[in-house]
C-alpha cells in the first residue's frame, strides 16, 4: 500500500528539501555543515532549552509517591494517601508514568525532573517537524510557535508522555496520508503502552477519529485532490482504530480504564474552580502563542490558493474547539495544527516563488562560519539549561512557590492531625509529610464534584465551614494564607495560629517571603 498514486503522493511538496538537512555524507561532514543544518540544530536547542524548568507542579510529588508505593508494594486498587477516601476504588490510570518519575526522581533528583521534560518535549517536537513539509526555516518557526503554545503545560507529570505519544501518533498517520508510508501497525503498539502509562490515550482517538471523519468527508467530497486516502486505507484506519480500543483493556484495570477520559470531564469542579480546566485567559503572556498559532493558521487559508483538506480542517477546528473549551487542551491543538501549518505555509511560498533551494554543500571557509555560528548558539543553549539547573536555584524556587517551609514546620512540631490542607498543596503535601494523610489533592477522579465542592466551601470559608471541619474530626488547618479559611480561622477563639511564629515584615513584596505563603492553625482542644 506505498504506491504515490494511491495516497495522492508529495505532489507540490519538494521532496528532497524534507530530508537533505538530515542526510550527511560520511567522510566529508565540515562542507556538509549548511546554515539549513545548522538552522536545524540551533531549533532543537532552543526547544531544550525552552522546555527546562525548575519542577514546580505540585501535582508531580503525588505521581512520585504514587509510583513509589507502586513499585514497593503493588498495584493501588483502593486509596493509601488521603484520611477523607482512604480505602475507596480508584483507577490509577498513570501507574506506569508514576513509576518512570519515581526511578528518574530517585536517580537524578530535581535535575533529573527537570531534563525528564526537556527531553520529552523535545522528543516530541521533533516527530511533529517531521511531520510537517517544506525548508527548515518555515518548520522551524511553525515548530518554535508550536512549542511556545505548548510549553505552558509542560511539566514533569504523566502528561509530558501522552505529549510525546499524541505527536508519534500524529506523524504516523501523516506519513501514511501524505507519503503512503504505511506505519499504521506501531499505532496499537503505541496504544497498548499509553494505556499504561496515562489516561491522555484518548488524543490518540481523537486524532484517528480527525482523519477517520475527514478522509470519508474526503472521499465524499473531494475525491481526487491529493493525498486522499481512498475507501480501502480509510477501512484500514477504521480497523487500526478498533485495535486500539481493544488493546486498551490490557491494564491492570481492564474496562475501568476505557471509563477514565468521561469520567474525567464529568468533573464539574474542574471545570468551575481549576484553571487548567477552564477557557484560556488570553490576558495573560502565556497564552499568545496560541493565538499567533490561530492567527497565522487564518492568514494561510485566507492568502493561499491551496485548498483544505477536510482531514486538516476536522483536525483544526476540533482541536480549536477543545483549547478554548479547557486550555490545557493548547498542546493537543499545537501538536494536531502544526503540520498543516506548514504544508500550506510551504503552498502560500511556492505560489509566490519564494522556495529556496536546497544545499547540501558550502565552502570550507563558510562551513568554518557556520561551526563558530553552531558553536556559540549550543553554548548559549547549554549555558541556559546549566543556569535553570543549579541546586541553589531550584531550592529558591521551590521554597517560593512550593509550602517547603511549611512542611519542614510541621514535621519539627508535630502537630495533632487529621489535616485539612489547601487543594493546591496536597500533591506536595502528600510526598513531603508521608506521615500526615492528606484531605485532599489533585486526584480529581478520586474525589470527584460533591466532595470538591465540600471542601471548596469549606476553603473559601462560607457558612457552613465549621462543621464541615468538625464533621471531619480536622485538627490542623494549613492553607494559603489571607484565604477565605484564614480570615474565619483567625476570628474564631477555637483555633491557634501556630504557624508563621511571628509576623512576617514584607519588605520587597509578599510574593518575595516564603513565610507569607501559608498558615497553620491547630484545634484548641487537641
Amino acid at each position: 500500500m506505498n504506491g504515490g498514486k494511491l495516497y495522492g503522493g508529495l505532489h507540490n511538496l519538494p521532496l528532497q528539501s524534507r530530508y537533505d538537512d538530515f542526510n550527511i555524507e560520511i567522510g566529508k561532514p565540515m562542507q556538509q555543515l549548511t546554515i539549513q543544518r545548522v538552522m536545524l540544530v540551533t531549533l532543537f536547542a532552543l526547544l531544550f532549552s525552552l522546555a527546562t524548568r525548575v519542577p514546580l507542579d505540585t501535582d508531580t510529588w503525588w505521581h512520585i509517591r504514587s509510583g513509589e508505593h507502586t513499585l514497593n508494594e503493588g498495584m493501588i486498587y483502593e486509596d493509601p494517601f488521603s484520611h477523607t477516601r482512604q480505602g475507596e476504588d480508584w483507577t490509577n490510570h498513570s501507574w506506569g508514568a508514576q513509576i518512570v518519575l519515581y526511578g528518574v526522581y530517585e536517580i537524578a533528583g530535581d535535575i533529573g525532573l527537570a531534563l525528564y521534560v526537556s527531553a520529552l518535549a523535545t522528543a516530541g517536537m521533533a516527530f511533529v517537524y517531521m511531520a510537517g513539509a517544506g525548508n527548515v526555516y518555515l518548520r522551524s518557526f511553525v515548530v518554535i510557535l508550536a512549542a511556545s503554545a505548548a510549553a505552558v503545560f509542560w511539566s514533569p507529570r504523566p502528561q509530558m508522555l501522552s505529549f510525546l505519544l499524541s505527536a508519534v501518533f500524529i506523524y504516523v498517520l501523516y506519513q501514511y496520508k501524505r507519503e503512503g508510508k504505511d506505519r499504521l501497525w506501531v499505532l496499537p503498539v503505541l496504544m497498548l503502552i499509553w494505556g499504561n502509562l496515562h489516561a491522555g490515550f484518548s488524543i490518540g482517538f481523537i486524532f484517528m477519529g480527525g482523519f477517520i471523519a475527514g478522509e470519508v468527508a474526503n472521499n465524499l467530497f473531494n475525491r481526487g485532490a491529493p493525498h486522499v486516502i481512498p475507501p480501502r486505507g480509510v477501512g484500514k484506519l477504521i480497523v487500526v482504530a478498533l485495535i486500539c480500543v481493544a488493546v486498551l483493556v490490557v491494564n491492570p484495570y481492564g474496562l475501568a480504564m476505557l471509563r477514565v477520559p468521561f469520567e474525567t470531564v464529568s468533573i464539574g469542579a474542574l471545570r468551575q474552580f481549576i484553571q487548567e480546566w477552564q477557557s484560556p485567559n488570553f490576558q495573560e503572556r502565556q497564552t499568545w502563542p496560541f493565538i499567533f498559532l490561530l492567527i497565522l493558521l487564518f492568514g494561510l487559508l485566507g492568502t493561499g490558493a491551496k485548498r483544505l483538506d477536510w482531514t486538516d480542517f476536522v483536525l483544526m477546528s476540533g482541536t480549536v474547539f477543545m483549547a478554548l473549551l479547557y486550555g490545557r487542551n493548547i498542546a493537543v491543538f499545537a501538536v494536531a495544527v502544526a503540520p498543516a501549518l506548514t504544508f500550506h505555509g510551504t503552498a502560500f511560498l511556492k505560489e509566490r516563488g519564494w522556495e529556496l533551494r536546497s544545499v547540501t554543500r558550502v565552502p570550507k571557509r563558510q562551513a568554518r562560519l557556520n561551526a563558530g555560528l553552531l558553536t556559540v548558539i549550543l553554548v548559549g543553549a547549554l549555558l541556559s539549561v546549566v543556569a535553570v539547573l543549579q541546586p541553589s536555584f531550584i531550592d529558591r524556587a521551590q521554597r517560593q512557590f512550593l509550602p517547603v517551609r511549611v512542611v519542614e514546620f510541621i514535621e519539627a512540631e508535630q502537630p495533632p492531625g487529621p489535616m485539612f490542607n489547601s487543594y493546591n498543596w496536597g500533591g506536595y503535601m502528600m510526598f513531603a509529610l508521608p506521615g500526615y494523610p492528606v484531605y485532599v489533592d489533585g486526584r480529581t477522579d478520586l474525589y470527584r464534584s460533591a466532595f470538591l465542592s465540600r471542601y471548596l466551601k469549606a476553603a473559601t470559608g462560607q457558612p457552613g465551614w465549621q462543621a464541615i471541619l468538625d464533621e471531619d474530626e480536622i485538627n490542623l488547618v494549613v492553607v494559603e494564607r489571607g484565604s477565605g479559611l484564614d480570615d474565619e480561622l483567625g476570628m474564631t477563639e477555637d483555633w491557634t495560629l501556630i504557624y508563621p511564629t511571628e509576623e512576617p515584615s514584607p519588605t520587597d513584596g509578599d510574593d518575595e517571603d516564603p513565610d507569607m505563603m501559608a498558615v497553620v492553625y491547630v484545634r484548641n482542644d487537641t
